[in-house]
């Protein structure tokens, strides 16, 4: 009996580490999760994800960008604007309350409402798709506050077309 629990305890294990994200991505983050070149390269992938930012957040049960979300959208169409290389999808997102279809029409609306601000920002609007998940991809997981405010969002996800 003891070698069958021991045995169980080492499968666990081993798919515990398989299952680890070693990558440094969290839920969430985007539609592929991950990123490209480096911190310092300016038209890298990574470089607009640390250092322009890729996500806005939005107030319960709202699609209107608040001036926080200006400001950081006002960055990523100056970078968008300098990258012509590459498009997006921006990601409507929401918190867990409410229905699902609700929830879809909400993160339709947040994701319309980024794509409208960055089209008046100069970006192209043929460059710029959208796309709901609603409440389906959280990237905080609890019934509190802090959870909520983290899963109503919008996210800039970019693809390289240069490739």
């Amino acid at each position: 009996m003891k070698f069958i629990i021991k045995a169980w305890a080492v499968l666990c294990v081993t798919v515990l580490i398989g299952c680890s994200d070693t990558g440094g991505n969290t839920l969430g983050g985007g539609a592929d999760g991950g990123s490209q070149g480096s911190v310092d390269d300016p038209t890298s992938e990574a470089y607009f994800e640390a250092s322009v930012g890729d996500r806005v957040f939005f107030a319960v049960d709202e699609s209107v960008l608040s001036a926080q979300a200006r400001d950081a959208l006002d960055g990523q169409a100056t970078w968008l604007n300098s990258n012509a290389d590459y498009t997006v999808i921006i990601e409507g997102h929401a918190d867990e309350q409410g229905t699902r279809e609700y929830n879809l029409a909400l993160g339709a609306r947040r994701a319309n409402a980024v794509r409208e601000y960055l089209i008046g920002a100069g970006v192209g609007g043929d460059r710029i798709q959208t796309l709901s998940y609603g409440k389906e991809r959280p990237v905080e997981i609890c019934s509190l506050e802090r959870c909520y405010a983290q899963n109503r969002r919008g996210v800039t996800v970019l693809n390289n077309i240069g490739f």
